[in-house]
């Protein structure tokens, strides 16, 4: 049925030659399925760990979770996990079982997974296992829980984020039942650490169907991010807007490239509107200083999810510049790349032009930012031709200007002086440059 990697071929094939039943489980079968290359492959067998591990006695095995049946096999620096068909019972915490034991059926081992789309095994002797009918599931994008939804989501809380994750990366339509249960039992987040939170939530915003996920369970990521909550429903009253702030929010999130950074950015870059938010004489929303106040208040979800430091200090500089206004001289659109540098410049670009998207189409056409596509064009071109960012591109350096006397913070001073010149439009020509010392 499907044409497996030569090395997990092998790797079932020895455990087979054995006496154990092995089949490829899990994502991997799910995505084949799907016709989407497998990043991984996550094996399941009747083999023991400790059985596993003498098998392939001759290659480099861990045993990375032996009480859970787990070992894993480095071939080619490429890491398979082989787990032992196991059952499971007791989730006192909501995240662990209590109690595992090793099984003999491959179908047991199915039964105790979490969805149907999960839940299918394959061994190219064997065929295919698929006692919950998640080849269907999987045809259909129908993403549904192993039996009770409510029953699963309870053995472990981050079900519930996975369940958002397939989702929207998989674009599957979460049957009606698991869906409820995901509603009903999103409490069961809170126990799940915050590490976990922040991956599941990060490969959540980087799908492709993010926006129709967040729209429908806003409510569900609001167990992590509680400040999300005062954005559902909240109006802008603006002609520049045409939905409301966590509407707004989704669709800018999907228009933005799949990049966590971005994606994070786009989440919370409007974090703050309803604490700012006033009405004039006219009816009309305003919302200043939000991006000043909002940075604080995603620097401190990200913090508490336990991000990356980099992924914080970038989302929370990105959302404070969000909604500056962008310069229209070429001098100044270049002392804005020499300022941010041409990595945060470009992404900046990128959260405005999403933020736009996001608009009414009266506030896509007559608001500030209606110059970005001639900004875009502008910081192209001098990216293109190579404009200098700092004084390391100058074509002179310090040694040039020690040799003509200068010492000490005067050399630095005069680098920085060159410069502006640059910017200002003298070429950036060694000639050009000693020329303006001489002067």
């Amino acid at each position: 049925m499907f044409t497996l990697p030569e090395t997990v071929t092998s790797i079932l094939a020895r455990l087979e030659s054995a006496g154990h039943a092995a089949y490829a489980v899990g994502g991997a079968v799910r995505d084949l399925i799907r016709s989407v290359p497998p990043h991984d492959f996550d094996l399941t067998t009747s083999a023991r760990p400790e059985e596993v591990m003498a098998l392939f006695a001759n290659e480099t095995v861990i045993p990375t979770g032996l009480q859970h049946g787990t070992v894993t096999l480095v071939i080619d620096h490429t890491p398979y996990e082989i787990t032992t068909f196991r059952g499971e019972s007791g989730y006192a915490d909501h995240r662990r079982p209590d109690a595992v034991c090793f099984l003999d059926s491959i179908e047991d081992d199915l039964a105790r997974r979490d969805f149907t789309a999960g839940a299918i095994a394959y061994s190219p002797t064997r065929g295919l296992c698929d006692p919950f009918d998640g080849v269907a599931d999987v045809k259909a994008g129908v993403l549904r829980a192993v039996g009770d939804p409510m029953t699963r989501f309870s053995e472990d809380g981050l079900r519930v984020l996975r369940a958002l994750r397939f989702a929207s990366a998989c674009g599957f339509t979460i049957e009606a039942q698991t869906a409820r249960a995901l509603h009903e039992g999103k409490h069961l987040i809170a126990p799940v650490a915050a590490e976990r939170i922040y991956n599941e939530l990060t490969r959540t915003l980087c799908g492709a169907n993010i926006e129709q996920v967040l729209l429908t369970y806003g409510d569900v990521l609001a167990v992590a991010i509680p400040e999300l909550t005062p954005l559902f429903g909240f109006p802008q009253n603006t002609s520049y807007h045409d939905r409301d702030v966590w509407a707004h929010t989704a669709a800018t999130v999907a228009a933005i490239a799949p990049e966590p950074v971005l994606r994070w950015t786009m989440l919370l870059h409007d974090i703050a509107k309803p604490a700012c938010h006033y009405t004039d004489a006219r009816g009309t929303s305003h919302f200043k200083t939000h991006p000043e106040k909002g940075a604080p208040i995603a620097e401190a979800i990200l913090t508490r999810l336990k991000a990356e430091r980099a992924t914080r200090e970038e989302v929370t500089v990105l959302i404070r510049l969000h909604d500056i206004d962008l310069p229209k001289e070429r001098a100044d659109i270049h002392r804005l790349l020499v300022r941010l540098g041409k990595e945060r410049t470009l992404r900046l670009l990128a959260v405005k032009e999403s933020d736009l998207s996001g608009k009414s189409p009266y506030g896509r056409t007559h608001g500030r930012d209606v110059i970005l596509p001639e900004v875009k064009e502008t910081v192209e071109f001098l990216l293109a031709e190579g404009a200098p960012l700092t004084v390391r591109d100058l074509a002179v350096d310090g040694s040039d200007l020690l040799s003509l006397g200068l010492r000490g913070r005067e050399v630095g001073d005069t680098l920085s002086r060159l410069l502006e010149a640059v910017i200002d439009g003298t070429p950036n020509r060694r000639e050009a440059l000693l020329g303006l010392i001489d002067g």
